[in-house]
């Protein structure tokens, strides 16, 4: 459910109502009884928590150039991690 923002027009008090979609707008203001205006707000930011969302899923093409590069250069280094757990295997034999 939102919470929506709302302006008594006689106090000029902010308050915030968490209500249904469905639900008919407040028209009086809990504190003084005066008539109220239901407030067009940006609303909260969005963040998309868990598997599947990406902060990368929208970014430029010329970022995700640079990434996919980044990425290919980070597949050499694990190579190289590699080759250092043979040589570890060899002091074992020792």
């Amino acid at each position: 459910m939102p919470t929506y923002e709302y302006r008594c027009l006689d106090c000029g008090r902010h308050f915030e109502a968490f209500q249904m979609i469905s639900e008919p707008p407040i028209e009086q203001c809990p504190h003084c009884g005066g008539r109220a205006q239901r407030l067009i707000s940006a609303g909260a930011g969005l963040l998309f928590k868990g598997n599947g969302f990406y902060i990368t899923d929208y970014r430029s093409r010329e970022y995700k150039k640079a990434a996919e590069g980044e990425s290919k250069s980070k597949g050499g280094s694990s190579s190289g991690s590699e080759s250092g757990s043979s040589s570890s295997s060899s002091e074992s034999h020792d």
